[in-house]
């Protein structure tokens, strides 16, 4: 039997090894990048924090949006179909998600999707996922969807080991993730802000002594920002989306990212660690809690632009959903509904959109193949889809 006390041991053990293993690094090479930092701290694949564990959820570290409320997967469920139609309804395609969690978006995109057959029957579902207690999860939810027939899934572990063809992909707070460089305006120049050990032995933030021999690497909104200013370069997000945006210029398809982060790029910190969900000192605990910075929507637009594909937005989330339709939607599915459910798909609704919570914050861009269609609910007069009134049962 494990009680709470093993686990307790269990975990400061995982932790105290990511520790011993950044320390040795930086004895060994010197101060470390805070993408080096951040990429051991969730990824490093015996003590990252994704390499096990299922971080959603009241029992974990933060939720998103998927599991707020089922509005959210069905909403994009719709807007995937008529993607599928822009693209001419191919036969077979890919329908593939970046992290999807416990498949949670995915289950509701495919219920929702009932509407259109053909796009089920011609769907093949590849999810790109490193984490294996992520995966039994993936596959549990996904086999409990009923009268959607057998749904065979393959898994990846990186997004160009998919397999040619057209594509629909999805992409929720998996951008979010991905490692940061940071730099900081001194009077010798932009300098790397990197991470050393400090007197006590724990972690501190330092600034590297040499600049950057060009600030070419800085984007030019923010060359001219005053002393002090920090900038943050995600340099992985932007490798990633060039791969996507290259894909999607040589296979039909499009890709609908959603994330928090800033419409522009522009100076300040947003390295940020989340547990329990509650904010927590970034440098405690490597391995134990979530690191994540926002997401410089403007440096994705640019990367994806210069492969010459269609980029549509960022748009904010709430703009999104409105546009699709999910004020109906919340409407419909509180017709048949309890008091508490009520209660409870008001405030789902007010939590995805409203401007004080993710609807502002959260941004919606979209890359497509050049001459496909404008995306659903993101030009001047998209129209909301009605759904049914089936729930998640």
């Amino acid at each position: 039997m494990t009680t709470a006390q093993d686990v307790s041991v269990k975990r400061s053990s995982k932790a105290g090894s990511l520790r011993r293993y950044l320390e040795r690094v930086i004895h060994n090479e010197g101060p470390m990048s805070v993408a080096d930092f951040m990429a051991s701290a969730l990824h490093h694949p015996l003590y990252g924090y994704y390499s096990k564990r299922d971080p959603l959820g009241r029992g974990g570290d933060f939720t998103t949006a998927p599991e707020v409320s089922q509005m959210f997967g069905e909403l994009i469920g719709v807007w995937c179909v008529q993607s599928w139609r822009h693209m001419g309804a191919p036969d077979p395609f890919i329908l593939a998600e970046l992290g999807p969690g416990r498949a949670t978006l995915l289950a509701d995109l495919l219920r929702a999707a009932k509407v259109e057959p053909g796009f089920l029957s011609a769907a093949r579902i590849h999810l790109v996922e490193l984490n294996d207690t992520l995966k039994e999860k993936q596959r549990r939810t996904l086999s409990d969807i009923a009268a959607l027939g057998d749904i065979n899934v393959e898994w990846h572990d990186h997004f160009h080991d998919l397999p040619a063809g057209p594509l629909l992909l999805i992409a929720n707070e998996f951008f979010d993730c991905l490692p940061i460089r940071q730099f900081v305006r001194t009077a010798r120049g932009w300098c790397e802000r990197c991470i050393d050990i400090n007197r006590e032995g724990g972690f501190r933030f330092v600034v590297a002594p040499d600049p950057l021999a060009s600030d070419r690497l800085i984007p030019s909104a923010v060359r001219g920002a005053a002393q002090g200013s920090l900038v943050e370069i995600g340099a992985a997000a932007m490798a990633l989306m060039t791969d996507i945006a290259l894909r999607l210029r040589h296979d039909p398809g499009r890709a609908l990212i959603i994330d928090y982060g800033h419409q522009q790029s522009a100076v300040g910190d947003t390295l940020q660690a989340v547990k329990n969900h509650a904010y927590h000192d970034v440098l405690s605990d490597p391995g134990e809690v979530d690191v994540t910075a926002h997401v410089d929507f403007d440096a994705l637009r640019r990367a994806a632009l210069a492969q010459h594909v269609t980029v549509t937005g960022p748009i904010s989330q709430g703009d999104f959903f409105t546009a699709l339709g999910i004020h109906a939607r919340a409407e419909s599915l509180a017709k048949n509904a309890t008091a508490l459910e009520k209660t409870d798909i008001a405030s789902a609704l007010k939590r995805l959109c409203a401007p004080d919570q993710m609807g502002a914050l959260f941004k919606v861009l979209a890359i497509s193949s050049p001459g496909l269609a404008a995306p659903p609910a993101m030009g001047a007069h998209s129209q909301g889809v009605l759904l049914g009134t089936h729930d998640r049962s």
